[in-house]
């Protein structure tokens, strides 16, 4: 099993901030199964202010690359991604387009 931890922003806005986490309440269940599919077992986003952490829990045989086509084919995670970008930014130094990052992992005891 592998983790991975990922970073990005919302908005600074208390609203937003608050309506982002609603929906991450009760995530659609066509979210849900597209997570499970990709090879993700666990999946947690904490939040400090605005920024927000990503820990995912993977398969061996987990890849960016296959979930990123997978999500890529799939209307309703488009939906999704488009409806949370209302409320995400992306983080600063981050290429173009990109939402969220992938983090080095720098200590472990």
């Amino acid at each position: 099993m592998k983790r991975y931890c990922l970073a990005l922003d919302l908005k600074h806005d208390p609203e937003l901030i608050a309506e982002y986490e609603e929906y991450h309440k009760a995530i659609w269940p066509e979210i849900r199964e597209s997570i499970i599919t990709a090879g993700i077992t666990n999946m947690e986003i904490y939040r400090y202010g605005n920024r927000l952490t990503m820990i995912m829990e993977v398969t061996d045989d987990f890849s960016f690359d296959a979930k990123a086509a997978a999500d890529a084919a799939n209307a309703k995670v488009q939906e999704w991604e488009t409806l949370m970008w209302k409320y995400q930014q992306a983080l600063p130094g981050a290429p173009d387009g990109a939402k969220w990052m992938l983090m080095d992992k720098i200590f472990q005891l």
